[in-house]
């Protein structure tokens, strides 16, 4: 434990510094309140015994700029030392940043009680500060795991109802264009009674990740919206922009070569509704993902394993 003396009187210094160390402790030394101020900065102490009444700026003065020094979720016990022992004394030490107050002359027995009461606090601070940073990443990690798909790890439908709407609003504030896809897997019930429930999760799992590869770009996002559904948005991209991504993710899937032996197709494939715009004041994202379904369903009832686009743009 090292604790920093500020004591302008060589002899009291001398004094309470022998009382530190046979505590135990460390004893750093500053005679006025600027030296006080630097050795804090270089050395950090565990605790600071401030006397009052120093050559340059009081002691309520250096407690207040070593409050000010202190990072953040850091403390550090200053006990003021001072023949002072007015309540009103004591009453402004504390309002200063001070922990504690002791009057000279100073008693061995009392600054060891007093050293070691405030070693418990630092002790039982710690332990706190340690268990407050584990619930933190506790918490982190169970808001990850909320926002995240548990069969395909990708994100789930409610990060993507939250990221839609936030880049939504973006797109509004910047009159940018952003697209939607709705990609569904082709027949999945089939590929589910020939093959089984596993098979099933498995080949979403590859569908998933298949998708997750074309991603070019960090705020490019792909997530599971339901069953055998996933949806991609793509911020500041337009019709054309979509129409390529889509195509993309198709091929991604044909590459793949999952058997579907009750598909046409004879391996698994994705029918793909895109749709873009541009908000306006008064428009809401539904609308996209409205336009973007429209687009999926004409996908399908042209014959699947296609890219389809609404009958009527979103586009603004």
């Amino acid at each position: 434990m090292k604790i920093l003396i500020v004591e302008d009187t060589h002899s009291s210094l001398l004094i309470i510094t022998q009382y530190v160390q046979r505590f135990g402790a460390t004893a750093v030394q500053a005679d006025n309140g600027e030296r006080a101020i630097e050795v804090f900065q270089a050395e950090r102490p565990d605790m600071v015994l401030l006397d009052v009444i120093l050559p340059d700026i009081d002691g309520f003065a250096v407690a207040q700029r070593i409050r000010g020094l202190e990072e953040n979720g850091n403390w550090t016990p200053i006990i003021f030392l001072s023949s002072l022992d007015k309540d009103e004394d004591i009453e402004k030490g504390i309002a200063a940043g001070g922990d504690d107050y002791l009057t000279k002359p100073i008693s061995e027995v009392v600054l060891g009680a007093k050293i070691r009461a405030m070693q418990r606090i630092i002790q039982m601070r710690t332990s706190l500060v340690v268990l407050a940073r584990k619930l933190d990443i506790a918490n982190q990690e169970l808001m990850r795991l909320s926002a995240r798909d548990g069969l395909t790890g990708i994100p789930n439908r409610r990060l993507f109802d939250e990221y839609i709407a936030r880049e939504w609003r973006r797109a509004r504030r910047g009159s940018t264009s952003m697209a939607l896809l709705m990609c569904d897997v082709d027949h999945f019930k089939r590929y589910n009674d020939t093959y089984g429930h596993q098979a099933g999760d498995d080949c979403l799992r590859q569908v998933a990740n298949a998708i997750q590869r074309c991603m070019e770009r960090a705020a490019d996002v792909v997530a599971r919206y339901g069953g055998e559904e996933f949806a991609v948005v793509l911020p500041e991209t337009q019709i054309g922009g979509a129409l390529f991504m889509a195509e993309k993710i198709r091929h991604a899937i044909h590459a793949l070569h999952i058997p579907h032996s009750d598909s046409p197709f004879g391996h698994v494939t994705l029918s793909i509704g895109i749709a873009a715009a541009t908000p306006g004041d008064s428009d809401e994202f539904e609308q996209l993902i409205e336009a973007a379904d429209q687009a999926l369903y004409h996908a399908k009832d042209d014959g699947r394993d296609r890219v389809g686009r609404p009958a009527l743009t979103a586009s603004h």
